[in-house]
């Protein structure tokens, strides 16, 4: 009863995160900007994975393995962000035409 229990709850987690990689799929073809789709890839993109990640831990159970798929959860979250804030910061610093697309304050930019 205990596996079909461990089951269900790690095919929701699952459905969720195949959930939130298909509104980053999505959104990265929807949206005009590069800004807008930076925004959208970093944060579905890192919930997507969290979830993912955190059903296959429900389904291993508490063991090595599920340590190792939350140390790559700890690095998913770190570095994600990160990646996204840097190609969004380089975005404002090269493009001429940023000031026309948006509404940029560009005080610690050279």
């Amino acid at each position: 009863m205990i596996e079909w229990i461990r089951f269900a709850i790690s095919a929701l987690l699952m459905f969720a995160g195949l959930a939130a990689l298909f509104t980053t799929t999505f959104g990265i073809f929807r949206f005009k900007y590069v800004l807008n789709r930076i925004h959208v890839a970093a944060k579905c993109d890192t919930a997507g994975m969290t979830l993912c990640l955190g059903s296959l831990m429900v389904m291993n159970g508490f063991n090595m393995t599920s340590m190792r798929l939350f140390l790559l959860i700890v690095f998913v979250w770190i570095s994600n962000p990160v990646a996204g804030h840097l190609v969004a910061y380089l975005e404002v610093a090269t493009n001429p035409k940023i000031d026309e697309e948006f509404e940029v304050i560009r005080d610690d930019i050279d």
